[in-house]
């Protein structure tokens, strides 16, 4: 068969001279195709096409945190490592800006050193500030493409500041969420709640058995037990049993 003849059946499905029927010159096009550019015409139509990956809860305990997010306008998310508190928040406001039920979307997290000094780092203190804000990137373009998540950025659609930078600010028509909040102090997670605008939601992350500040100046186990009462605020508690990464991880924080 020739290379031509082999481009032919590759492009049209299986060779058939049936087709060449009558007219040597006439080549019928084959009209049971298994795949037609109309979404709805394919069989296949279970699995989601597009980039935006559909979320699923793992555990009881995120499915509980997705519906809370659903209902409330104030989150707090606590539980440890792997349990995918940041991956569902932030989720959860692609989905809200895709949907237009938001405009923007406001991530912050605070600058706290893990041990490490990041004054030897080059750069300005935005460059110094990068490796804090890593997760989020990484959490968003695992939900976008980074093509898509730099244009959000560069019209202002997308967010990511540290906590410093968000006093004086009222974050209205808003998707907001706080990362790594075990390492602010009562003062600043204060200060963030009340940034809460018209229209936002606003999520809260942490686990505060690993807070890099000392015990006594943490303010997020505080702060969820003097909200846990408020009706229409949410406070989940996810456990070991929500933790979605290596099951290696769930054994380690049970003796850890």
């Amino acid at each position: 068969m020739t290379k031509r003849a082999l481009k032919r059946q590759l492009r049209e499905g299986a060779f058939d001279a049936g087709q060449f029927a009558g007219d040597d010159k006439i080549r019928r096009l084959p009209v049971d195709r298994g795949w037609s550019p109309l979404a709805h015409h394919n069989s296949n139509d279970e699995r989601e096409q597009g980039y935006l990956k559909t979320i699923k809860a793992k555990s009881p305990g995120q499915e509980e945190l997705i519906k809370a997010i659903d209902a409330k306008n104030l989150v707090m998310a606590l539980g440890p490592a792997g349990t995918g508190k940041t991956y569902l928040a932030i989720a959860k406001a692609v989905e809200a800006l895709e949907s237009g039920s938001v405009g923007r979307i406001v991530l912050s997290r605070p600058a706290v050193e893990a041990g490490e000094s990041i004054g030897y780092l080059p750069g300005d203190a935005e460059d110094k500030l990068a490796p804090y804000l890593r997760p989020l990137y990484d959490a968003l373009s695992d939900r976008l493409s980074m093509k898509r998540v730099r244009a959000l950025m560069a019209e202002g659609a997308i967010e990511i500041a540290p906590v410093g930078f968000m006093r004086g600010r009222t974050l209205n028509n808003a998707f907001i969420v706080i990362d790594e909040a075990q390492n602010c102090t009562y003062t600043q997670l204060k200060m963030l709640l009340t940034r809460l605008g018209w229209h936002s939601t606003m999520v809260v992350t942490g686990d505060p058995d690993q807070s890099d500040l000392l015990p006594e100046f943490s303010g997020l186990r505080t702060v969820a037990e003097k909200l846990e009462p408020v009706g229409n605020i949410a406070v989940v508690r996810l456990a070991d049993r929500d933790i979605v990464r290596h099951p290696l991880v769930a054994e380690m924080l049970g003796v850890l």
